[in-house]
């Protein structure tokens, strides 16, 4: 939170709608920058949009990107309301529970509003985290305009899906978490025989969520962060501004 209040960044709480008759709560972040922004969906991790969500929006702001942040709890809590009003691990409970298809309509609209936006460019990526890695990956397969998707950690989809995916991926995966790192050979050979782009970093020694967990894993998960975090926004640059070193 401490990070928030310093950002020169301007965040500010929106409610899009997504159809049907649902409106989402996001955090929306905006980059200092005079052209149009390529626009950065961010996907929460299982506990909800918490303040690392929207701190790690932030700074993905700083790197140039319009960045929405959309509370998938929206209107799921207690009258109505998000990822705050959830007590404990019910917060998991509600996660796992999603609908996989409202999931892709709250995503394309999220999508659609920002790139609407005066400050919001036509491009749009993603970046997921644990389990929204593995939505972000799955979009990739869903959503042919997803312009680059950025899998953290997030368990790869079944082989015999991946055939849509038009976007460039990027997978960063611990080394020591191979509840996830298992399903990453068989996916990286199927990407490989369809001809498309599946950039893999497996960080020796990291664990499970090195990203906000960077004190963990006798520095390893520091490591991998650190170079993660580098490759994450030279990816998006290349793949969303056509910007490369």
């Amino acid at each position: 939170m401490t990070a928030l209040k310093a950002s020169p960044r301007h965040g500010e709480w929106v409610k899009y709608d997504a159809g049907q008759g649902d409106k989402v709560d996001a955090w929306v972040v905006y980059p200092e920058r005079s052209d149009k922004a390529p626009v950065v969906i961010l996907i929460h991790e299982i506990f909800g949009l918490t303040d690392w969500a929207r701190a790690t929006a932030d700074q993905l702001a700083a790197e140039g990107f319009l960045v929405v942040a959309p509370d998938f709890l929206s209107g799921k809590g207690e009258g109505g309301a998000g990822t705050a009003s959830f007590k404990g691990d019910d917060v998991r409970t509600a996660i796992r529970n999603l609908d996989p298809a409202e999931l892709k309509r709250r995503l394309d609209a999220a999508a659609a509003w920002a790139t609407s936006q005066s400050a919001g460019g036509k491009k749009y990526g993603v970046v997921g985290f644990c389990w929204g890695g593995g939505v972000a990956f799955n979009w990739a397969i869903q959503q042919p305009e997803l312009g680059a998707s950025v899998v953290y950690y997030g368990v790869s989809p079944k082989t015999e899906t991946l055939s849509t995916i038009k976007a460039p991926v990027l997978g960063l995966y611990g080394g020591d978490d191979a509840r996830v790192t298992t399903t990453v050979p068989p996916t990286q050979e199927e990407m490989k025989r369809l001809a498309k782009r599946y950039d893999v970093k497996i960080y020796d020694g990291a664990g499970h969520a090195f990203l906000r967990q960077q004190n963990g894993m006798n520095g390893a998960n520091l490591k991998a962060a650190t170079d993660g975090w580098a490759t994450t926004v030279a990816f998006l640059k290349e793949t969303l501004a056509g910007k490369t070193k």
